[in-house]
């Protein structure tokens, strides 16, 4: 699908830079225009995720072949003959789409949406926010469509550095600090995992025809045809092919310890984006320090970027490392969900409050996803999007009381369901969704995810659910302290939430009860996506697998 003759794909990839350039060439004291023209430009994207949803084919099977991918681009981007030890550098920009990205596509516009009309109030350097938000959707959103690895890297670190500053900048009292230590712990898992790309790349061949067509070695093994040209590549899909693997090369084969090693470096980089324990020191001063809208963006969207690196890279092209190493990945899921709820109980700041919940929340879709199940890896994509969506509300409503009382101690509140009744609405939806009640949309996530985890680890998935008390346990808990009670004298001329602020949590809102109603539309995106994985992990003999636990 194309519009003025450029693919759609690109169009919601590219457009906010786009709208980032528009943005730079405005004057800095247009601020309403810097504004309406940022919220235009991802509202416009909103509405292209929508016409890829519509548009997407629920029947098409696969995520390891070009063909069970939709709106593919294709084209050369960096072909140089004769470079030193490579021979021919062979880069591709290629774009596409299966059921599993398109969840996050949605995810990333709506939410980008959202963060736009949360940073209405931002003052400080208007031009330079906005141009870096927009800057900050485009690296987020190519992660997403990416399908060759070096692009696929160029869009994970280009959102890199927009973080740093908008955390750095606009952030708290200690942005330094927390956007140095969000830098260096993104850092040291880019390098990791440009280590494993590069051996990769040496790894894996293709045949390519004087057309630039691409073919795989056990095709051209048929019988090659004159003007095949024989290169290395960084195409996701050929990599996920275990016939274009280079006999003797160092990842070819299977259980073999480079294999282990490289999905493991490829596993710490993603792990310190979701993050899992013991990779999240770093989050909790982010979301302190970073400005509400960027919370917003940050456990909505870029926690998911590590999961979805697992399900889109590590699982497909590491099967048998990730069958090897199922078990201890399942434990680092039960592991952040007990340990991130436990510590969000303690805490009295409430934003830090939300940041320790969604290590827990984000730990339930590690648990989901080593399931290796059909049923399991459904509900942890769902929850990547629930979790998102939901996060972003919790995000909000902590924003929304902020801006009024300039504090977020728990313990300075109380009494205020009266004071702020459409306040105490929407942070009452948020806070059942996130704990999981039957009829939002986190129940039916959790469950799935937990269900499928139970067939493969019983006795871990059973002591991850206890979480689910405890999550009850500090939610309620805040409900109780933020609007029950005597109302303090102070806080008696707190306003309730404007037509702005309602606006944005009514959206969410919807969307959270609508999946919790009727998750069908979302769950039939991911279902071929998801069996076809299933399908990868189950076919490759494991070396240790401790089904009992």
């Amino acid at each position: 699908m194309e519009i003025f003759g450029i693919g759609i794909l690109s169009w919601v990839t590219f457009l906010p830079v786009l709208g980032m350039v528009i943005v730079l060439a405005l004057p800095k004291e247009r601020r309403d225009v810097i504004r309406w023209t940022s919220l235009a430009v991802a509202a416009v994207q909103v509405v292209l995720a929508v016409v890829l949803f519509l548009r997407f084919d629920r029947s098409f099977a696969g995520i390891n072949t070009e063909a069970g991918m939709q709106f593919l681009e294709k084209g050369r981007w960096i072909d140089v003959s004769g470079v030193a030890l490579v021979g021919r550098l062979h880069i591709e920009y290629l774009l596409g789409i299966d059921g599993i990205s398109m969840v996050m596509v949605l995810l990333t516009a709506l939410i980008s949406f959202i963060a736009v009309i949360s940073s209405w109030t931002i003052d400080k350097s208007v031009k330079g926010y906005f141009a870096l938000l927009l800057l900050l959707d485009t690296g987020m959103m190519g992660v997403f469509v990416a399908l060759d690895f070096f692009l696929f890297y160029v869009f994970w670190e280009l959102m890199l550095l927009p973080m740093y500053f908008l955390i750095g900048v606009w952030g708290g009292p200690r942005r330094e600090y927390a956007a140095i230590k969000f830098f260096l712990y993104t850092l040291l898992g880019s390098v990791l995992m440009l280590l494993a790309m590069i051996a990769l790349y040496f790894s894996v061949s293709v045949y390519l025809d004087p057309a630039g067509g691409m073919h795989a070695l056990s095709e051209a093994a048929a019988g090659i045809r004159t003007g095949w040209e024989k290169v290395h590549t960084f195409n996701m899909l050929a990599m996920m092919d275990p016939a274009n693997y280079e006999a003797g090369s160092l990842l070819a084969g299977i259980n073999t310890s480079w294999r282990y090693l490289a999905y493991i470096a490829l596993f710490i980089g993603f792990a310190i984006k979701v993050p899992i324990f013991p990779f999240h020191t770093w989050l909790p001063d982010a979301h302190v320090e970073a400005p509400t809208p960027i919370s917003v963006i940050l456990a909505g969207v870029l926690l998911k970027m590590g999961t979805y690196g697992m399900l889109r890279i590590s699982f497909p092209m590491f099967p048998d490392a990730m069958r090897h190493y199922a078990w201890e990945l399942a434990l680092l899921g039960v592991i952040s969900m007990v340990y991130g709820a436990l510590v969000a109980m303690a805490q009295t700041d409430f934003k830090k409050l939300i940041a320790y919940s969604s290590v827990s929340h984000m730990g339930i879709v590690v648990l989901g996803m080593s399931s290796m199940n059909t049923l399991g890896l459904t509900g942890a994509v769902f929850q990547m999007f629930n979790h998102g969506v939901i996060t972003a509300m919790l995000f909000l409503v902590v924003g929304v009381i902020y801006d009024r009382a300039h504090t977020r101690g728990l313990n300075e509140f109380g009494g205020l369901m009266n004071q702020m009744p459409r306040y105490a609405g929407a942070m009452t939806v948020a806070f059942f969704a996130a704990l999981g009640l039957p009829g939002l949309s986190g129940f039916i996530s959790e469950m799935f995810s937990l269900f499928g985890a139970f067939q493969t680890f019983p006795i871990l998935t059973a002591i991850g659910a206890v979480t689910i008390v405890l999550t009850a346990g500090y939610m309620l808990w805040v409900l109780q302290r933020v609007f029950l009670g005597a109302l303090p004298d102070k806080w008696k001329g707190l306003t309730d939430m404007n037509g702005r602020e309602t606006f944005m949590l009514a959206v969410l809102g919807a969307v959270v009860l609508f999946c919790g109603i009727y998750p069908a539309p979302i769950l039939n995106l991911m279902t071929s996506s998801l069996n076809h994985l299933a399908a990868i992990l189950a076919q490759v003999p494991s070396a240790t697998l401790l089904s009992g636990m």
